[in-house]
């Protein structure tokens, strides 16, 4: 595999959804998530993070590097006991965990760096855990070192440019499952949450130093991430998500890997406004803004590429 990538990277990302729900709230009905205080709308690190693993499996499959170690409906064991195979010890041994901490020191009393090993097998092809990381606790919690990977690749939440107010739209339902409730029931009633629009921002970053120390996290990698980003609702379309794009993927890259400036004067070039500022009507477009990056004031070390 390439080297692992010499430069930090920061980026935003803008995408929007129209009449639908970028991210339901399952503690308050799967509404869309709103911050109470303000009314801005928010979607978590976790949900988009999902984004990107489907994206990777669906146009990868699973191919050798490429693999998602955070997959719906799949054991995490059963991924974790590979990597102890690459040390010797069996699936077996690997489901009674007093058995496999006896097994793990053995092997460190036997001189293999069992720790290292079984990271560095699990970077080497979870693509998921090469790029975010991964809390593998359920290896063997206590007893191995390389059971927490701290990744590279690193998103806050997202947060919408305007406030939002979800809508609750009342919809009626004919099809009866069964003949008692034929008898008993007709048309029923339910309901669906939408956002009408919103524009939302999630800002993110890419360290170097973690990818040469920890993940081996390659600049294939990171094509591969802003591939994963840009195309990310693309194949996740659903009647709940309604229509969600990618509009505007604008990174930074430093010229080291410790970085040439902090990450919040980045952040800060980059500006979204109302095209009409005198404009008192709730958007409803993408074109409703105008987005700028104040080129001309990076800091030395610094270049911008805006990926759309």
């Amino acid at each position: 595999m390439s080297e692992a990538i010499k430069n930090r990277y920061e980026f935003v990302i803008l995408f929007d959804v129209e009449n639908g729900n970028p991210n339901g709230d399952p503690d308050a009905g799967n509404m869309p998530r709103v911050d109470p205080e303000t009314g801005f709308g928010l979607v978590t690190d976790v949900c988009l993070k999902r984004k990107i693993r489907n994206y990777i499996e669906t146009v990868k499959e699973d191919a050798p590097g490429y693999r998602i170690y955070v997959k719906d409906g799949v054991p995490l064991n059963r991924s974790d006991n590979e990597g102890f195979a690459q040390v010797g010890i069996s699936s077996a041994a690997a489901q009674k965990p007093e058995a496999l901490k006896k097994a793990i020191k053995s092997k460190k009393d036997e001189g293999a760096d069992v720790d290292r090993i079984v990271r560095d097998f699990m970077c080497a092809n979870f693509y998921d855990i090469r790029t975010f990381g991964a809390v593998m606790t359920t290896m063997v919690k206590g007893a191995l070192n390389c059971g927490q990977i701290r990744g590279p690749v690193q998103l806050g939440f997202a947060k919408s440019i305007e406030s939002v107010i979800p809508q609750e739209v009342t919809i009626t339902r004919v099809a009866i499952t069964t003949e008692a409730d034929a008898e008993k029931k007709g048309t029923e009633m339910g309901r669906k949450y939408i956002v009408p629009y919103g524009l939302y921002r999630c800002e993110g970053f890419v360290s170097a130093n973690l990818a040469r120390k920890t993940t081996g996290f390659t600049e294939e990698d990171l094509a591969l991430l802003f591939e994963a980003i840009l195309n990310m609702f693309e194949h996740d379309h659903s009647a709940a998500r309604g229509k969600m794009a990618v509009r505007d993927l604008i990174v930074f890259r430093h010229e080291s890997e410790l970085g040439n400036a902090p990450a919040w004067k980045l952040f800060d070039s980059v500006k979204v406004a109302r095209r009409d500022p005198d404009s008192t009507a709730p958007a409803r477009s993408y074109s409703d803004y105008v987005v700028t990056v104040d080129e001309a004031s990076l800091p030395a070390g610094v270049t911008c590429q805006r990926l759309s």
